[in-house]
C-alpha cells in the first residue's frame, strides 16, 4: 500500500470513529468545565495506554522523538479540543461540525506561510465561499447569543488545523503520543478554571468512560497520524465526513434541528469544500494538493 492510500485509509477510519463526538458532549449533563476536566483527565489514560500497547518497553521513546513540534501538537490539540465542547455548549452540535469543516483551508493557508506549500487561486476562492458560508451561521446565531458558541468552534478549527500542519512540518516523526500531552494541559486549564473536580454520575460517566477512552484516543491517534503521508489540508478535509454523520447522529437521536439559514450556510460550507477537493483530485497528483 502507497503512502498516500495509507493515509488515507488511517485517517478516514479515524474520522467515521469521532463521528459521535459531538453527540456524546450532548448526552453529558455536567457543566462544559466539568466536561472539559474529565475529558482531558480520561483522554490522559486512553491516549497513554494506546502509545503503551504501539510502542511496548520502548514506549517513552515516542514521547523524546516529538521534541518542541510534538509539544505544540499537544497545545494546539488542547486549544481545539477546549474549543469543539465549549462550542458544543453555547450553539448547536450541526453549527459547531459546519464550522469545524474549514480546518481543511486554514490548514491550507498556514501551511502556505508557514511550509512554502502553494496555494492556489481555487482555495483562495473557497476560503471566500466558506467564509460566506460561515458568516450566515453566525449572523442566524446572534439573535440568540449562541454567537458565542460560533466563536469557539471557529477557535477548535484554527487549532485542530495548526496542529496538524506543525505535524506535517515533521512527517517522519508519529506525533500521536502527545496527545496523553494534550490531555494534560485540557485538564490543568480546565481545573484552573473551575477549582474543583465534580463527581459525575453513573451515567454521564460512562459517557464519558465511551467517549475519552475508546472513541478518542483511538480515533484521534489514527488522525493524528495522517499528516505523515498527506498535506496537512487533505489530512483535515477528510473531517468534513465528521461533519456530516456527526451532525445526522444528533439529529436522529436527539431532535436537534438547525433553522433554514444555518443549513443554507452549511451547505454552502460543504459544497464550496466538495467542489474543491473534486477540483484538486481532478487536476494534481496527491502530493500536489495545497
Amino acid at each position: 500500500m502507497d503512502n498516500h492510500k495509507k493515509g488515507l485509509l488511517l485517517t478516514g477510519l479515524g474520522v467515521l470513529i469521532i463521528a459521535p463526538d459531538a453527540l456524546l458532549l450532548r448526552l453529558i449533563t455536567l457543566p462544559a468545565e466539568q466536561v472539559v476536566l474529565w475529558r482531558g483527565l480520561l483522554n490522559i489514560v486512553g491516549f497513554l495506554l494506546i502509545v503503551i500497547l504501539r510502542y511496548r518497553s520502548q514506549w517513552w521513546r515516542a514521547y523524546l522523538v516529538c521534541g518542541r513540534a510534538g509539544i505544540g501538537c499537544a497545545l494546539l490539540f488542547s486549544l481545539s479540543t477546549i474549543g469543539f465542547i465549549l462550542g458544543n455548549h453555547f450553539t448547536k452540535a450541526g453549527n459547531v461540525l459546519v464550522i469545524l469543516a474549514t480546518a481543511p483551508l486554514i490548514a491550507a493557508l498556514l501551511s502556505r506561510f508557514f511550509l512554502q506549500e502553494r496555494l492556489p487561486l481555487r482555495t483562495w476562492l473557497a476560503i471566500g465561499g466558506c467564509m460566506f458560508g460561515i458568516s450566515l451561521i453566525v449572523l442566524d446565531d446572534l439573535g440568540s447569543g449562541s454567537w458565542l458558541g460560533s466563536a469557539f468552534a471557529l477557535i477548535a478549527a484554527l487549532g485542530l488545523a495548526g496542529n496538524f500542519t506543525l505535524a506535517r512540518s515533521q512527517p517522519h516523526i508519529d506525533m500521536s503520543p502527545m496527545l496523553a500531552l494534550s490531555g494534560i494541559i485540557t485538564a490543568g486549564l480546565a481545573l484552573a478554571w473551575s477549582g474543583t473536580i465534580a463527581l459525575p454520575d453513573a451515567t454521564d460517566m460512562g459517557w464519558l468512560v465511551l467517549l475519552c477512552l475508546v472513541v478518542l484516543p483511538v480515533g484521534f491517534t489514527l488522525i493524528q497520524q495522517g499528516p505523515q503521508y498527506l498535506p496537512s489540508a487533505e489530512v483535515s478535509l477528510l473531517l468534513l465526513l465528521e461533519t456530516l454523520f456527526g451532525t445526522l447522529l444528533v439529529w436522529l437521536f436527539l431532535s436537534e434541528h438547525p433553522s433554514q439559514q444555518a443549513l443554507v450556510g452549511g451547505a454552502i460550507v460543504i459544497a464550496v469544500m466538495l467542489i474543491k477537493n473534486g477540483l484538486e483530485r481532478f487536476n494534481k497528483t496527491p502530493e500536489q494538493v495545497a
